[in-house]
């Protein structure tokens, strides 16, 4: 009889326990099901400061200076966009002459500070003087009547002082006519005015 009692005192103490663990496990349960959602991350993007936002913006908007020569109504150095084209160089400079060929330059190409834009005319080659970047031509040229004794002196054959008497003899003339104008100048003979043929122009 005492076994019994034990037996069944044994089977209650288990289903208590029983009981204990499956409320623990519910209300487990029901804690996770019911917690609150974690909040959602934001993102954020970076922005750049007004004042870079606004520097980076006006870049393209800063003058520059170009050097325009040629067959332009007023060749110099002018001032345009920094996000300008040839064609704006040209326009800056008085526009072309009629006897400007256009054709030989490309007007849609970007020019930048310091360039210098060479108009040629009809028949005649683009060019800029020797050390100077020639925007939309080919092969540089020096142009007799544009050039300063530092650009004549690189040519072959002519030094300092035949660099100093050209400059001289254009000044007396006012220009030279043609390459052959070169025989006046002291010190240049036949030979030497051919091989300067195909370096030289005159404008």
């Amino acid at each position: 009889m005492a076994s019994a009692i034990e037996w069944l005192r044994w089977i209650g103490a288990r289903r208590i326990i029983g009981g204990m663990v499956v409320v623990a496990m519910t209300a487990v349960a029901a804690w996770w099901l019911l917690r609150p959602a974690p909040p959602t991350a934001e993102v954020v993007l970076p922005t750049l400061p007004p004042e870079v936002s606004v520097a980076v913006t006006s870049l393209v908007d800063l003058p520059i200076l170009v050097h325009v020569t040629g067959a332009v109504v007023a060749p110099g150095v002018v001032e345009v966009q920094g996000n300008a084209r040839v064609q704006d160089a040209v326009a800056a400079a008085g526009g072309p002459l009629g006897r400007a060929d256009l054709d030989a330059l490309n007007l849609a190409a970007p020019v930048s500070d310091g360039a210098q834009i060479h108009v040629p005319a009809v028949g005649e080659i683009a060019q800029a003087p020797l050390g100077s970047p020639l925007v939309g031509g080919p092969t540089p040229r020096v142009d007799l009547n544009t050039a300063n004794a530092a650009a004549l002196d690189v040519l072959p054959g002519i030094g300092p002082s035949t660099a100093a008497a050209i400059v001289k003899r254009r000044a007396e003339i006012g220009r030279f006519v043609t390459v052959d104008d070169l025989l006046e100048v002291p010190g240049i003979g036949p030979a030497k005015v051919d091989a300067l043929r195909d370096l030289v122009v005159v404008s």
